[in-house]
């Protein structure tokens, strides 16, 4: 019995929860790292204020410190309608994409003892905005998309020692697994991978890349993520 196209949109919004779930540790700390500074700002300018001599300078730069921290956390609280995918956004560049999702991902990976390899063609770690660099639609497709080959990268190929991820022509990514010997790490890394239930497998993939709209190409060990959709 083939699924009614009710139940295969409910399939993917189970893919995008996943992988939200998975990208949360990350936007969590995200947000909570400018609340940690503040805090110590505070706590150093409410000492400040409380001296019998009070230093100025000091204050003004706690003070610099708490606006600055500020502006960040409510940067990252902004950053959270760009997964809402009703909304209307304005594209994104390849290189800034693969900077975000890597960005994301990168701690739990590295846990897990999987390198994630950029090209230099596409490593954008200051997240330098290039003028020249065509945005493509939907960048909360393309963000869901691209974690969503991660996690089935991730979870599906045996003894994941790295993922590459390189330009395919101009308008694509290709993500490709290398193989690694099993140590120690990779042994424990098995036991945190998400349980076979839970995993990113090449269905769930295509069900998510079908109600998105995008042809991905879709092997065991790599994936081609095309920016246009289909």
């Amino acid at each position: 019995m083939k699924a009614a196209p009710g139940a295969r949109s409910w399939i993917a919004a189970g893919v995008r929860h996943e992988v939200l779930t998975r990208a949360l540790p990350a936007l969590r700390h995200d947000m909570a790292a400018p609340v940690s500074v503040m805090r110590m700002g505070l706590l150093m300018l409410r000492r400040q204020v409380t001296s019998t001599t009070l230093d100025r300078a000091a204050c003004e730069d706690r003070v610099t410190l708490i606006d600055s921290q500020i502006a960040e956390l409510v940067s990252a609280v902004r950053s959270l309608r760009d997964w809402e995918l009703a909304t209307d956004d304005e594209g994104i560049t390849r290189h800034e994409l693969v900077r975000q999702c890597v960005g994301l991902m990168r701690a739990a990976f590295d846990l897990h003892g999987i390198r994630l390899n950029v090209d230099p063609a596409l490593s954008n770690e200051e997240g330098v905005v290039r003028a020249d660099e065509p945005k493509w639609p939907s960048g909360a497709a393309l963000r869901y998309l691209f974690l969503a080959t991660l996690g089935y990268l991730h979870d599906t190929p045996p003894d994941v020692g790295a993922i590459t991820i390189t330009p395919d022509g101009n308008d694509a990514v290709l993500l490709r697994v290398m193989a690694g010997a099993p140590d120690a790490a990779d042994v424990m890394a098995g036991a945190h991978r998400a349980p076979r239930k839970l995993a990113i497998d090449g269905i769930a993939l295509q069900s998510l890349a079908d109600d998105l709209g995008y042809a991905l190409t879709i092997e065991r060990d790599a994936v081609r993520l095309p920016l246009v959709a289909a």
